[in-house]
């Protein structure tokens, strides 16, 4: 049994890599089995079924780390869960005997996520990789061989890989024409804006959303949103933190609040908040606004994601307008930017019983409701 929810990876269907890493991955009993964004978990418990004596995961989705602490809940075992990216919070002196990483499409954590799996693994150990030809599991086994200097496909299957590499060496190999600055996960990406007449340095990691540039969408937002003075504002999917920082600015200094899935937007988001100055502010992980739903605010704002993987999923930002509606003080005002295709009036206007566009450009709108009194 496994547990899953949207906003988990594969939510609602069998994880075909998940399942490969699960059958591949040779445990010796009493084994250290490191797993890397298992997402719920699959081939987390597949180790400890198999004889692992210890199983630590990290995944840098909290809702992932919620399912994979629930799937060993569900099924009598027990594993260390870290929400972080790679081994960073990890035990000192971990050392692997094996490390399993489920890859995603984003090349740069996946070399950290490497890197970081050759250095806890002891000499002799195996690194595990899986995932589909549209996910990069090519260029993941270019990745895997330059590092370790070995690789091996132990299985394909309709599109999917599962590959191992042993650690033969005591230093790894360098990868070509790959950055690997981020590698160090203090490294961040500087980024310079400027918003409503503020100038800001926002900090960022690889995997974050827009984490190279500043999105086009949440500029124009940041363009628009009216933050009366010191309001208390809740930025929902904060990513870098550019709505938040710039809320709180405009609004003199009032509380805000940025939440997000992604534990290194949580870490980006808090290094620019104390680059910009911001002294009343919190960032957290938080599932949707999950973390917050018992504090109440006079505005949220938000840029909520549709994507998952490929696919157009409009759950998670449903869960964003209805986590809004909760959180917000009677008159309280939610904006929201989208894609202008995407169908977000009807759900807003069912939630709050209104809803206007304040901005209505050829690729993005933006969305603005208020909350009724009861």
């Amino acid at each position: 049994m496994v547990a899953t929810k949207s906003g988990v990876f594969s939510d609602g269907e069998l994880d075909r890599a998940a399942l490969m890493l699960a059958t591949h991955a040779t445990v010796s009993r009493g084994d250290v089995a490191v797993h890397m964004g298992p997402g719920n978990g699959l081939a987390a418990i597949a180790s400890a079924i198999n004889g692992a004596g210890r199983v630590v995961i990290s995944d840098r989705n909290v809702v992932s780390v919620e399912a994979s602490r629930r799937t060993f809940a569900a099924n009598g075992n027990n594993a260390e869960v870290f929400a972080t990216h790679g081994s960073h919070g990890m035990p000192v002196g971990l050392v692997a005997d094996l490390v399993a990483i489920r890859i995603r499409p984003e090349k740069l954590p996946l070399v950290q996520q490497i890197f970081d799996g050759f250095h806890l693994l002891r000499a002799g150990g195996k690194c595990y990789l899986a995932g589909a030809t549209n996910e990069g599991i090519k260029s993941a086994a270019k990745l895997l061989g330059q590092v370790f200097g070995n690789v091996c496909v132990l299985a394909y299957e309709g599109g999917y890989r599962v590959l191992s590499a042993e650690k033969t060496s005591g230093t790894p190999g360098q990868i070509i024409a790959i950055d690997t600055t981020f590698v160090d996960p203090m490294q961040f990406r500087k980024i310079e804006a400027s918003f409503r007449g503020n100038d800001l340095s926002l900090y960022s990691r690889p995997g974050v959303f827009s984490w190279e540039h500043v999105d086009e969408a949440t500029a124009i937002l940041a363009e628009v949103m009216e933050i009366p003075s010191h309001a208390s504002v809740l930025d929902i999917g904060c990513g870098s933190g550019a709505l938040g920082i710039t809320s709180s600015l405009l609004s003199g200094g009032g509380r805000t609040t940025m939440v997000d899935v992604d534990i290194e937007a949580v870490r980006s988001a808090t290094k620019s908040a104390e680059a910009a100055g911001l002294s009343n502010f919190e960032v957290m992980a938080s599932d949707v606004a999950g973390a917050v739903l018992d504090e109440r605010f006079d505005v949220v704002v938000t840029n909520p994601p549709f994507h998952a993987g490929k696919q157009t999923d409009l759950s998670v930002p449903m869960q964003f307008i209805e986590d809004a509606w909760h959180v917000l003080v009677p008159g309280g005002r939610i904006y929201l930017v989208a894609n202008r295709t995407l169908p977000y009036e009807t759900a807003i206007k069912n939630r709050f019983g209104n809803a206007s566009s304040v901005h209505d450009g050829p690729r993005f709108k933006v969305l603005y409701a208020a909350k009724q009194n009861p």
